[in-house]
């Protein structure tokens, strides 16, 4: 159990650390800039597909 939520306390802290890095993404000129919200979509996706990872292979049920 600890080591469930060792990982989950990592999860989180990579996902706030992805999310302050996106959000200080300064946008260019001309067209605009989603490379931000984009990370913030990529990672919210990590993180659905990584707890359906979790719950087929490693949660006992």
């Amino acid at each position: 159990m600890r080591r469930v939520l060792a990982g989950l306390w990592a999860i989180f802290g990579s996902v706030l650390l992805s999310a302050s890095l996106a959000l200080a993404n300064e946008p260019g000129k001309g067209a605009p800039d989603y490379s931000g919200i984009s990370y913030m979509y990529y990672t919210l996706i990590a993180l659905i597909l990584g707890y359906g990872v979790y719950d087929t292979f490693f949660k006992k049920s």
